[in-house]
């Protein structure tokens, strides 16, 4: 595995050292990497405003780990993510396949470290927006978006800025869209610039809808709410455990760790739980190998027509009307 250690920017200062860093070289606004580590292109390009895009559409040829650390904390980075085989994000105490939780959209403040591992033969495509703090408040003023104590969002001594998160359909339609022009160019960059703002648009007014939990995290908080998803995910057929229990496991109070989990995955745990166990009985009905029945007992449900009832809630299907159309 090849191991790289890079930052990132809200400017291009970091392009040089990150080309450095991955064996490539660049061309104009390309990182041109050798054939035998990866193919395909990386592309990143100033947007103005103190916002700039960095597009990956690349097939690995070996594993990779990136190392991010950032040099500078006043911007956070939007990361797009649809990368085909194995991805993960991890640290010291937990590791996540981006696919398996279906997180294809991070929002990660500059001050959190992170990792992220590919498997030699995955694909991957992602868009990587990295916008000043400072000129989130001019973005959401400019676009008409109202959030309530912006001026606390934005502050790094009030606010960690991060979240895990799905991204929606219409975002995902403006991704595809962006992957079918040939990259490069003045048409090209217009398309991207326009895709940047229509993507960070988007996600502004969806959390402007919520009630913004304003919280400094650190590494460790991040790590330990992180860990206790990846329990949450390990014991799916189990009963819900109880938040007392969760909390002394993240050692932290109950009350912090309900405020930090629903901060980082915008989820209770409960809720967060039950999507995920719904989740699994979609894929164990697309499986065809148990019935309804057999599911529903096996995930613990406290009946079948309970489970019907949140399928229905979740899928717009009852578990019976998605095996038909199976």
């Amino acid at each position: 595995m090849k191991i790289i250690k890079h930052y990132y920017d809200a400017n291009l200062s970091w392009v040089e050292h990150y080309a450095s860093q991955i064996g490539g070289k660049i061309e104009g606004n390309f990182i041109i990497m050798p054939q035998d580590t990866q193919t395909g292109i990386r592309y990143f390009l100033d947007c103005g405003d103190g916002i700039v895009a960095y597009y990956i559409n690349v097939q690995y040829k070996k594993s990779f780990q990136f190392l991010q650390q950032n040099l500078n904390h006043d911007f956070v980075g939007f990361y797009y993510n649809l990368t085909e085989g194995e991805a993960t994000i991890s640290s010291d105490f937990f590791m996540y396949n981006v696919g398996r939780w279906k997180y294809n959209l991070a929002v990660i403040d500059s001050s959190l470290q992170s990792e992220y591992n590919v498997k030699e033969g995955s694909t991957t495509f992602s868009l990587c927006i990295f916008i000043k703090k400072s000129m989130l408040k001019a973005f959401v003023q400019k676009k008409n978006i109202v959030i309530q104590n912006i001026d606390s969002v934005i502050d790094s001594k009030e606010n960690t800025m991060i979240r895990f998160d799905r991204m929606g359909n219409e975002s995902y339609h403006i991704l595809s869209d962006l992957r079918k022009l040939e990259v490069g160019g003045s048409i090209f960059d217009l398309h991207l610039k326009g895709t940047v703002h229509l993507l960070i648009s988007n996600y502004l007014k969806k959390i402007a809808t919520k009630r913004i939990i304003i919280q400094t995290v650190n590494q460790d908080d991040l790590d330990n709410i992180i860990n206790i998803q990846m329990f949450l995910i390990d014991h799916l057929k189990d009963h819900f455990p109880s938040i007392t229990e969760m909390a002394k496991m993240a050692n932290m109070s109950e009350s912090k760790f309900k405020t930090l989990f629903k901060k980082i995955t915008g989820n209770t745990p409960n809720v967060f739980f039950m999507e995920n166990k719904l989740l699994l009985a979609k894929e164990l009905l697309e499986k065809k190998q148990l019935t309804i029945s057999q599911i529903s007992d096996q995930l613990n449900f406290t009946n079948n027509s309970y489970f019907a009832s949140k399928f229905k809630e979740h899928f717009g299907l009852s578990p019976k009307a998605f095996n038909k159309q199976l």
